[in-house]
């Protein structure tokens, strides 16, 4: 017959005696089955006694977590929670080096428990520790479980991260420099750089002044403490106000840091974790939320600026066709003109292009697309448009229209303009080896998008319709759009950019069968 369900069988621990064999009554208050082991042992003062898990992890048995011990359990009897503390908060002030040493080894084990760490904050023990580390007496394995037992405390969400003093951080900050050969406390304190900055307003101003992203980029070369590196760098990145924003991702966009992290991160001859995942995919949302804002503004039609955008458009596809002199007899013929090179463009508004670009998303983001392609891509740009105008009518592939709505979707897929989730890992190496890289990737799309349009021969009434296939509704530029995902998947995992689409690319007798279908 099976024991009642509130009856858990275990064995505790007492040094220096045999095991004992117990049936633990989970009715029974903690306090009576502590009382019942102790007068087992005739151990006087219960009161200075707990239940420990004996399995390596050494957490106290309460009475919110006594649920969790199972049948079969080792329990070990040991010094209360509330005794511990006293104890560790007396001998890490021994004026011995070797106990303190020790005494900060045991503190760095036990404050991984939240009910010890309630109780040596109770007597003030953060505090403690944080004089010690501004002292700066203390170096080496001293100094590295000081730091330790920190993290570990302050992990507990006990203690506001704001009560710490300057003086602290310039300590902290100052580690991540001085301590450039000693890894457990550089990892402890980039670990501590991260929370401040991350946990307190106040913290990520005065973190800022202390360290640079200059000054951390030497310590990406180091795999022992690059994702602590990384993570810092995206801490400082996501708190920092707009209008340095910007200047960070001009750092972050420069060649030298793109380089030391494909070279001894992305290529490094190891796994990447899913910590390190999630730190890069991190940086990569973050790089593209700086698109926001142009994704989220609308053309101005009024503005000169803008519109010349349009007309720089125009000059690069059709400059070496003439154009009628600025006399005013020409004028008709001139506006007669733009509107046919407007429709060759593949705008919707022939005669005011720039009102195509008044929804967003993706607002002025599709413009700065269009121009980026059309500059860096010349050839490949004019070759699209003249192959548009060279069509019948019918098959003509719109490049206005489809570059708006290609940089839509593109912004749907990479998730600009929202926060980067806790549990994510999706990072793409390619978005790593380019300063432009969201707009390169365009570039590679809007010409898999013209070769698909060609050869399915679709129409300009099959715009919606025609397919990149298998997904939603929206058809060729539904956010499940099959090709584009497969074209981030193809160029995501790589670190060339450049890499010409292959010949088979894109399953185009699947999705053309579909087509015809439809």
């Amino acid at each position: 017959m099976p024991p009642p369900a509130d009856i858990v069988k275990v064995a505790i621990e007492w040094p220096g005696a045999f095991p004992k064999l117990m049936e633990i009554d989970q009715k029974k208050p903690l306090s009576a089955i502590i009382k019942e082991v102790c007068d087992g042992w005739s151990l006087a003062n219960h009161d200075y006694y707990a239940l420990q898990h004996a399995d390596g992890s050494n957490f106290y048995i309460t009475e919110k977590n006594r649920n969790e011990i199972k049948n079969g359990a080792i329990l070990r009897l040991t010094t209360s929670p509330a005794q511990t503390a006293q104890q560790l908060h007396e001998r890490i002030q021994s004026s011995s080096m070797d106990a303190k040493l020790e005494a900060l080894k045991d503190l760095s084990s036990f404050s991984r428990d939240v009910t010890f760490a309630q109780e040596f904050i109770n007597l003030d023990g953060i505090s403690l520790l944080t004089q010690m580390v501004e002292s700066g007496t203390d170096f080496g394995d001293m100094l590295s479980f000081t730091l330790t037992a920190f993290v570990e405390l302050m992990d507990h969400g006990i203690v506001s991260w704001d009560t710490f003093s300057v003086a602290f951080i310039k300590k902290i900050a100052g580690y991540v420099n001085k301590f450039a050969n000693d890894i457990s406390i550089l990892q402890r304190s980039l670990a501590i750089l991260e929370s401040m900055v991350l946990n307190s307003h106040d913290l990520y101003q005065k973190v800022a002044q202390e360290i640079t992203i200059g000054q951390l980029i030497p310590h990406l070369q180091d795999q022992e403490i690059q994702t602590y590196t990384i993570a810092v760098i995206n801490a400082l990145f996501l708190k920092a106000p707009d209008d340095k924003r910007q200047e960070m991702a001009n750092i972050l966009a420069q060649r030298q840091l793109r380089s030391i992290i494909l070279t001894h991160v992305i290529r490094a001859q190891r796994a990447i974790n899913n910590e390190m995942a999630h730190q890069l995919y991190v940086l990569q949302v973050l790089t593209f939320n700086l698109l926001e804002d142009r994704m989220m503004t609308k053309m101005d039609p009024q503005d000169q600026a803008q519109r010349d955008i349009i007309f720089e458009l125009r000059r690069i596809a059709f400059d070496a066709e003439s154009e009628p002199s600025n006399s005013s007899g020409n004028i008709e013929k001139r506006k007669s003109m733009y509107t046919r090179y407007y429709k060759k463009l593949g705008f919707i508004n022939h005669v005011n292009p720039a009102m195509d670009f008044t929804q967003t998303p993706p607002g002025m983001l599709a413009l700065d697309n269009m121009l980026y392609f059309a500059k860096h891509h010349q050839d490949a740009y004019i070759r699209i448009v003249l192959e548009k105008s060279s069509r019948e009518d019918k098959h003509e592939c719109p490049f206005g229209r489809s570059s708006i709505e290609l940089t839509k979707m593109l912004c749907e897929i990479l998730k600009v303009g929202e926060l980067p989730s806790e549990t994510c890992n999706d990072f793409h190496p390619m978005f790593f080896t380019h300063d432009r890289s969201f707009e390169e990737f365009f570039c590679i799309c809007i010409q898999l998008l013209n070769k698909t349009w060609k050869e399915m021969r679709a129409t300009s009434e099959d715009f919606n319709k025609a397919s990149w296939g298998r997904g939603g509704d929206g058809g060729m530029f539904d956010i499940d759009s099959i090709p584009v995902r497969e074209c981030l998947f193809l160029y995501g995992s790589t670190v060339d950019l450049h890499m010409p689409l292959p010949v088979d690319f894109y399953g185009f007798p699947c999705v053309k069968k579909e087509f015809e279908i439809e």
